[in-house]
């Protein structure tokens, strides 16, 4: 939990745990107890326990002894008083045309692959790659490095009934060109680009300090028949890591837009 951020350290882990509730990430079970979570962040108890007050306080979560803490279903846009919450923007950017560029980052990057079995689709999973719930899929965790050190932490899914994925495949090649070697013809990919802040996990395997801002990716990979094949979700240090696009003016005078040219991605 070293850190340069001007926070203190419950008000970091209050941060990170609003987003995981933002997200639904204990809808289903809960949040963990105290215990746990002080084990996961390595603090002491009281210092989770004050991270905790404040999700209650701002109607988050509700405790209740010998039950556990459960999340609230609360616009977090609209709490402290907000009559309305301010609407997310998604900008996506269509990448068709330049998977290549992707291949070749992964090319330039070393890979630890954390984790890679089949699994049952979750309902955003499954939603995201046009599936039933429960269907078969791929899913591999993998850590992505430069000399420089850590770069991303990446988590794909990819159904089963696509392509078959290994463990020691996912080492010697990027994801994408195994899809390929599997007969898949790759179409295009759309894109959002947000931002998360750092867990304890992903801290962790990026060499960052838990509440850091990472740069958030999601990519839906389609073969030329428009099918879902793979989903991607990736976490990037913003300080190793950027995208830059090149823009230029279409159209008539009165009607000219810009139009995204190139989209490539470059390593520090």
């Amino acid at each position: 939990m070293e850190t340069t951020l001007p926070l203190p350290k419950y008000h970091q882990i209050y941060l990170v745990l609003r987003e995981q509730l933002q997200e639904g990430r204990f809808d289903d079970e809960g949040m963990p107890g105290e215990h746990l979570l002080a084990e996961q962040f390595s603090v002491a108890r009281i210092t989770i326990r004050k991270a905790m007050e404040m999700l209650v306080a701002d109607g988050l979560v509700t405790r209740r002894p010998g039950v556990g803490t459960w999340p609230l279903r609360v616009d977090l846009g609209k709490k402290q008083g907000d009559s309305k919450a301010a609407p997310v923007s998604r900008q996506k950017a269509h990448l068709t045309g330049l998977l290549e560029n992707i291949v070749n980052m992964g090319l330039r990057t070393t890979v630890e692959v954390l984790d890679s079995t089949v699994v049952l689709a979750s309902e955003a999973v499954a939603e995201a790659l046009h599936l039933a719930v429960g269907d078969a899929v791929y899913k591999s965790v993998r850590v992505r490095s430069t000399s420089a050190g850590p770069v991303s932490f990446i988590t794909t899914h990819v159904p089963k009934a696509v392509a078959e994925i290994k463990s020691r495949d996912l080492k010697r090649k990027p994801l994408l060109m195994l899809l390929e070697e599997a007969g898949v013809q790759l179409g295009g990919a759309t894109q959002t680009i947000s931002a998360r802040l750092a867990d304890a996990v992903v801290a962790r395997h990026l060499d960052v300090a838990v509440g850091s801002a990472l740069l958030a990716v999601t990519r839906l990979v389609r073969d030329t028949d428009e099918r879902p094949v793979q989903l991607l979700q990736g976490l990037y240090r913003p300080d190793r890591y950027q995208y830059q696009l090149q823009l230029s003016r279409i159209g008539d005078i009165d009607a000219k837009v810009w139009v995204s040219e190139e989209l490539s991605a470059t390593f520090n």
